[in-house]
């Protein structure tokens, strides 16, 4: 046998002390770590206190500093803000200057502001019989121009300047105008259908009538259906792809069929003043005087002693006589001076009381403006209306590219020539709608059932649908109803609704919608009003003196509106990154008729008072959102302001965003500051556009201030600060108007 293996060699046994010692030096090891731990941590939680304390001592020096200066900054930025009222003040007097134009012009049209002559013009009209279509056409550009006129009145007057008497007259007169200009254009048609001359319009392949007129503002077509051939049911005008597909029981009907297509919409309820919480009572400012000279006195003193001296040196007198003049001449001069020292006390007074009433009427005139302004940017609490089933709602969609009135229509009696003679059948009744399909009808026949209409329809060049565009129908039906009496909701019985449509098939290349109808009335094209919100970001940037551009960003588009003195302009469209030529671009308007154009292209940036309800949007304090927008049309010739992420983070009593000095050169270059807004205190972040946490934290070495104005002036320089002070009061009020529809702080 081999040896046996070793036992490997065992652990040696620590001792009873060796163990005692190891403990302790662990137990001293840890006790060393805990204290030099505690220092530490009391070390850093004074250097803590000591860096609270050193910024609460900061922060209160900013703020006792802030309190300190308040008042003036608050001071010269009322100096500033003087431009607004002085602007509406402008407006003021470019609207009696219009009127005035109007009255000397003596061109036979209306003022749309003198309720007796609307009311003439309207029943002189209504006396016009035997019109023809184009007489009509041509006599409606005057009435639209009327209508618009007057929308303009109620929209752009301040509310203030408003009274209730006053905006039921306007809205009075604009739906007289209205059913006037309907009533006419049937009455043309009825005349149309039975002119003596209907042969030359009957179309030589089907036999039947047809006839286009065309304006800018309507497009009329009509077809009569002559022969009455069951066969010929697809009715396309000449030259066009407009159109129907009628079923056997029409095409066999002594019926015509009628498209009226006018670019307006006068069938939409009129909604023109929304409600607001408080009523404005009529403000009266008297006009202000030209000021006299106030050396005025001092020349009347010199007049009158000069004539004095002059009638003295007529004639020679004798010594004691030269005397005795003298002394009259002293106290008459005396008593002139009183009489000029009077005058003069008076002419001060006169001046004091002329500045007192200047005065009161920029302060009357800045406090409507304040509320105008206030009110632009107010959120209703409730949506307003409850809908029924199939009813559009128009607070969530608008009415785009104009109203079609399709219609059938009973042929009216045609002329007939007996012996030389014309003789034509005149109906009391007018133009008499067919019924399709009738009320009452017996058992179905196969042959004479009543299928929907097929309906071509062209969409207008002019109007852009960012999706394809939804059919709606105006509720003839609901109509009749609200004639009866039943009132509920916006108005009960009038309304759009999107039932009886089917089979909607949208041609996005010819422009060219088809779709089927139950029955033939209005019908109109819809869009998502708030399509282009929120939106992805915004800049406003200068371009020269009091000019700036105002770039919006949207999903769709790309909108850049030019501002200058009181007018905009469209100055580009891009649809998806692509260059598209729309109509408005290169046209010089006011704000509210550009801000109505943009809105009738289908280019809707401008949120009304419940878009909240269907926007995702981080809502502002209305006061706060104001204040901003009125400081930054201030600062806008000078400086570039742009969205900022930060603006979403902030809670709703600020808003951030970013800004610089512009420069015409090397602009790209000046890094951009974030500018933190309460309404009340201006700051500048800490944080960058880039950083991760949003914070309040005030950048190192800059200040509080109470107004934009200042926290952008302590980094600016003078010649910004000059461009600044020397804006033009229509162009800061115009800038501060966009800004305010457009509502870039809490929309984006």
């Amino acid at each position: 046998m081999g040896p046996k293996p070793k036992k490997p060699a065992g652990k040696k046994k620590i001792s009873k002390a060796e163990r005692q010692r190891l403990l302790q030096e662990e137990e001293e090891r840890r006790q060393k770590e805990e204290e030099e731990a505690r220092l530490k941590f009391e070390k850093e939680e004074l250097e803590r206190l000591e860096t609270q304390r050193v910024e609460k001592e900061k922060w209160r020096q900013l703020e006792q500093k802030d309190r300190e200066r308040r008042n003036e900054e608050l001071e010269e930025l009322s100096l500033l803000e003087s431009c607004f009222p002085e602007a509406e003040k402008l407006k003021r007097e470019t609207r009696a200057l219009a009127q005035w134009k109007h009255y000397t012009q003596c061109d036979g049209s209306p003022d749309p502001l003198v309720a007796q002559e609307m009311n003439t013009f309207i029943s002189l009209w209504e006396e016009e019989k035997n019109e023809t279509f184009e007489q009509v056409i041509e006599k409606s550009k005057l009435v639209l121009s009327l209508i618009k006129k007057l929308k303009l009145i109620l929209l752009e007057t301040p509310p203030c300047d408003l009274e209730n008497r006053i905006i039921a007259q306007h809205q009075g007169s604009i739906l007289r105008l209205q059913e006037l200009l309907s009533l006419k254009m049937d009455v043309a048609t009825e005349l149309l259908l039975r002119v003596r001359e209907a042969s030359t319009l009957v179309d030589v392949d089907s036999g039947n009538m047809e006839k286009i007129i065309q304006d800018e503002n309507v497009s009329l077509f009509v077809w009569a259906n002559i022969k009455k051939n069951p066969r010929y049911r697809s009715v396309k005008f000449s030259e066009t792809q407009i159109g129907f597909e009628i079923p056997r029981v029409l095409a066999t009907s002594n019926v015509a069929l009628r498209l009226l297509y006018t670019r307006y919409d006068h069938v939409t309820p009129l909604r023109l003043t929304p409600a607001t919480e408080e009523d404005y009572e009529p403000m009266v400012v008297e006009p202000v005087k030209k000021e006299e000279p106030i050396e005025k006195a001092t020349t009347e003193e010199k007049t009158v002693i000069e004539e004095k001296a002059s009638i003295q040196e007529v004639e020679p007198e004798p010594k004691q006589e030269r005397e005795f003049s003298l002394v009259q001449e002293e106290e008459t001069n005396l008593e002139v001076l009183e009489e000029i020292e009077v005058k003069r006390t008076s002419d001060h007074e006169d001046e004091n009381s002329e500045t007192n009433k200047y005065e009161l009427e920029m302060r009357l005139l800045s406090e409507a403006v304040s509320a105008a302004q206030l009110h632009l940017v107010e959120n209703i609490v409730d949506i307003p209306y409850a809908f029924e089933k199939f009813q559009v709602d128009l607070c969530h969609f608008s009415t785009l590219g104009g109203v079609y009135h399709l219609d059938i229509l009973e042929l009216p009696p045609q002329y007939k020539p007996v012996k030389g003679w014309v003789l034509v059948e005149i109906r009391q009744e007018g133009l008499q709608r067919f019924t399709y399909p009738p009320e009452t009808t017996d058992e179905p026949d196969p042959e004479n059932a009543f299928p929907p209409i097929e309906v071509t329809l062209e969409v207008h060049k002019d109007v852009i649908f960012f999706e394809d565009p939804k059919v709606i129908r105006w509720d003839t039906e609901g109509t009749a109803r609200h004639q009866e009496g039943q009132r509920q909701g916006i108005t009960a019985g009038k309304r759009w609704k999107t039932d009886g449509i089917s089979c909607v098939y949208y041609d996005r290349e010819n422009r060219l919608l088809t779709f089927n109808l139950d029955t033939l009335g209005p019908v109109a094209l819809i869009q998502d009003a708030h399509i282009n919100m929120p939106y992805q970001s915004w800049e406003l940037c200068p371009l020269d003196v009091n000019r700036v551009v105002l770039t919006v960003t949207t999903l769709f588009i790309e909108l850049q509106i030019h501002i200058k003195e009181n007018l905009c302009m469209l100055a580009s469209v891009k649809l998806k990154g692509q260059e598209h030529q729309c109509h408005l671009e290169g046209r010089w308007m006011t704000p509210v008729p550009f801000i109505l154009a943009l809105k009738e292209a289908g280019l809707n940036i401008f949120p009304a008072l419940y878009s909240h309800f269907y926007v995702v949007v981080n809502n502002k304090v209305p006061l706060v959102e104001v204040k901003a927008y009125r400081q930054i049309a201030l600062l806008s010739s000078a400086f570039v302001f742009r969205w900022s992420k930060w603006n979403m983070a902030c809670n709703s009593t600020n808003v951030v965003i970013k800004v610089k000095e512009y420069q015409a050169e090397g602009a790209e270059n000046r890094p951009w500051s974030l500018l933190m807004f309460s309404g009340d205190r201006a700051q500048i972040l800490r944080i960058r556009e880039d950083s991760d946490v949003f914070s309040e934290a005030l950048k190192d070495n800059t200040e509080f201030h109470s107004t934009l104005y200042h926290m952008v002036k302590d980094f600016a320089s003078p010649r910004a600060m000059e461009r600044v002070r020397s804006s033009d009061s229509l162009f800061i009020d115009s800038v501060c108007h966009m800004l305010l529809s457009i509502r870039v702080l809490s929309y984006s």
